[in-house]
């Protein structure tokens, strides 16, 4: 489960930031998943309940917002979701290669002290 190795470069990089701010605990822990990162949010939740035991994070809530794929219609000129990984715009019915979101896995924000 790589949830794991990404749940500890999370902790390890809000710990960073943390001590970088001059605080000493995490209250809460948010991070952005998108749906085509690859990273299962339940398996992310369950690694960071495991890992954050002596942490900054030991009584830090966890949040994860998750992000939809949503593509670029250059004929429309518009972005739309790409529901059930269907690229072709729901408008104009034109394939889509741009994938605008959906990819990321990064740590939105953190609330300390």
């Amino acid at each position: 489960m790589h949830e794991f190795g990404i749940m500890e470069s999370a902790l390890a990089l809000a710990e960073k930031n943390t001590r970088t701010a001059g605080a000493t605990q995490i209250h809460r822990l948010k991070v952005r998943v998108g749906k085509l990162s690859g990273v299962v949010p339940e398996a992310l939740r369950f690694a960071f309940a495991a890992l954050k035991t002596n942490t900054l994070a030991a009584t830090a809530e966890f949040e994860i917002e998750e992000v939809p794929a949503v593509c670029w219609c250059a004929a429309c000129a518009a972005e739309f979701e790409a529901k059930n990984l269907n690229y072709e715009c729901p408008r104009c019915h034109q394939p889509s290669g741009d994938l605008r979101r959906g990819k990321e896995m990064d740590l939105a924000s953190l609330e300390i002290s």
